[in-house]
């Protein structure tokens, strides 16, 4: 039998199976250590079901009321030694979805199913776009700048949004974008004066560690002579453009307060100051899009009122060009601190990293050219477009993610030994993850920790950024730090590059403690690594995803997730706003009773 028709005879008994609630009949299809990663299709939920058994209750919670049908091949099957994948489209009872489909030896080993539009609901695209006008007179016509000025007007006083995001950043935008598209109400609330701030209020040499490929917004890639690692200010002119491109409904200057949720009413009742005026805003959702994490980690060190010199958190950091000739000590050693540390030498300051704990590092080339295979211009040349390497990355359940990071790794510390032997001699401590799965298993689990060298490894290798290793703060003193060895380390700046606090803090400060400990943090596996307790999850905590506190999610990532997830939270809040049913399968439990 050929590669295609095996997968054609799979995935026609798979369509009979299913169709005739036989769950049975579709477990004798599937190898014992399978996965099925569903994206709203069947759960409404993002859910990744982990053997026969958790495949069984999914389906016999869910298969009735979905209904999959009309199961096609879209894409030619790919063969590997003992596998063979394909990209499929079915019909749910909720609308087309997509899926992407691994067999070994003949039975599923990885079944990805995923929500592409909901019927009757659909984006108005393609062939289904807007007109734009009506092609006859009419006195009492408004031009398109007409009913823009008159929206604006309108949104959050005569008329309240359905949607309300905390947050203008890439989150915020492209999510809006979504909304915006599926005709959701939705008003975006930025604490900055124009939208892209978020980006070009940050230090002066920042630039994007990701490849343009990977770092796509919805609807609008970019063009063709865009840089491939673009600097801060030119992503945030490309956000302001985008969010006009978009027609959003921004507040600038505009910042949360407090927010209650109004059991009887449905509503959020959430006050805001916009341009130092008080408002009440009432949508009916409340998203957090405030970026990767939450409100900075206080820098609680004992002495922090006797040191002399300049103290401030790396988020407050803009540019090393006040600390020319200074004596500069930057604790940490992530991306934040690197990226610190190079824009303070640059700047002519004696640094010094001081390194609590070791870091994965990795060449920026080596990682483009074997961690980026899927999203790359030699990808686009094999027709290898973002949307499809999107539902290709994420049919790669993330129980076998490590798997294939940890082999990956492996290449790389082979390919850069030389590298890395020159980080060692320099006194810089890395490793690659406890279980040596490497950079992008650290984002996923702890979001710290790593950083992807775009040229700080080469001045430390060089000794033109002094590193302590190994050594925590036990005190400031008037003239800098003294560690646990005893070591003192003068001082006259100190940048503390000592993180955030997880998203569910800022629900803290604006809904309420308990909210935010119903929740419980936002991002981590479960896979018991340092950073990322148990028990093991699946799939990242309370991320574009129905939480434990009703009516109330989370959207953020680097711009990548952005785009991707966008799509699904967008799909979850277009059907609770037009009355579609979404019985959440495996819905989350609070955390902490009593909210």
């Amino acid at each position: 039998m050929s590669d295609g028709a095996q997968m054609e005879s799979w995935l026609s008994a798979f369509e009979t199976a299913l169709s005739r609630n036989d769950i049975s009949a579709v477990l004798t299809m599937f190898h014992p250590d399978c996965y099925w990663r569903d994206l709203l299709a069947f759960t409404w939920n993002i859910k990744t079901m982990e053997g026969l058994p958790a495949i069984k209750d999914m389906l016999e919670a869910t298969l009735a009321r979905t209904k999959p049908h009309s199961w096609k091949i879209t894409s030619s099957v790919e063969q590997q030694a003992t596998s063979q994948s394909a990209d499929i489209t079915f019909e749910s009872e909720t609308g087309p979805c997509k899926s992407r489909i691994t067999l070994v030896d003949g039975r599923c080993f990885t079944i990805l199913s995923a929500l592409d539009d909901i019927r009757g609901h659909e984006e108005p695209r393609k062939a289904a776009r807007p007109k734009g006008l009506a092609h006859k007179a009419d006195r009492n016509r408004r031009t398109w700048s007409e009913e823009r000025a008159r929206e604006s007007a309108r949104l959050g006083f005569e008329e309240q949004p359905y949607v309300l995001v905390i947050g203008g950043g890439q989150g915020g935008i492209a999510l809006g974008a979504r909304l915006r598209q599926l005709g959701v109400p939705t008003l975006i609330i930025e604490k900055n004066a124009r939208a892209g701030d978020s980006w070009r209020n940050r230090y002066r040499s920042l630039v994007l560690h990701d490849p343009v490929w990977y770092d796509h917004l919805p609807y609008l890639e970019f063009p063709e002579n865009w840089p491939v690692f673009t600097p801060k200010d030119k992503l945030g002119d490309w956000l302001e453009a985008y969010a006009k491109i978009f027609e959003l409904q921004m507040w600038h200057s505009t910042t949360c307060d407090k927010a209650s949720y109004d059991t009887k009413t449905g509503a959020w009742e959430v006050h805001v100051t916009r341009d130092g005026e008080p408002l009440v805003l009432r949508p009916k959702q409340l998203v957090f899009a405030t970026g990767a994490y939450g409100p900075p980690r206080e820098m609680d060190f004992p002495g922090n009122e006797t040191f002399d010199g300049t103290l401030m958190h790396s988020s407050a950091y803009q540019s090393g060009s006040d600390f020319s000739g200074k004596t500069c000590v930057v604790i940490g050693s992530a991306s934040s601190a690197h990226d610190v540390c190079v824009d303070l030498w640059e700047a002519g300051a004696d640094v010094t990293m001081l390194q609590r704990s070791p870091s994965v590092v990795v060449r920026s080339e080596t990682l483009m050219e074997l961690g980026f295979d899927i999203y790359s211009e030699d990808a686009v040349a094999r027709g290898l477009d973002v949307e499809a390497a999107d539902m290709l990355g994420a049919s790669t359940p993330y129980a076998l993610f490590a798997d294939q990071q940890r082999e990956l790794y492996k290449d790389i510390q082979t390919q850069d030994a030389g590298f890395y032997q020159r980080l060692a001699a320099a006194g810089f401590a890395f490793d690659f993850g406890e279980d040596g799965s490497g950079l992008m298993m650290k984002a996923l689990r702890t979001a710290s920790g790593y950083y992807i060298d775009v040229g700080a490894s080469e001045l430390i290798a060089d000794g033109e950024i002094k590193v302590i290793s190994g050594g925590d703060v036990v005190a400031l003193t008037p003239e800098g730090l003294r560690l646990s060895s005893g070591q003192e380390v003068p001082a006259q700046v100190i940048i503390a590059c000592t993180g955030y606090q997880s998203m569910n803090e800022s629900v803290a400060g604006i809904v309420s403690r308990g909210a935010a400990d119903a929740i419980g943090p936002c991002w981590g596996l479960g896979s018991g690594v340092s950073g990322d307790p148990g028990p093991w999850q699946g799939e990242l905590r309370n991320m574009w995803k129905p939480t434990a506190v009703d009516a109330l999610w989370f959207h953020g990532g680097n711009l990548a997730l952005s785009r991707f997830y966008s799509r699904f939270l967008a799909l979850q809040l277009k059907a609770r706003m037009e009355g579609v049913a979404t019985p959440v399968y495996a819905a989350p439990e609070p955390l902490q009773r009593g909210l």
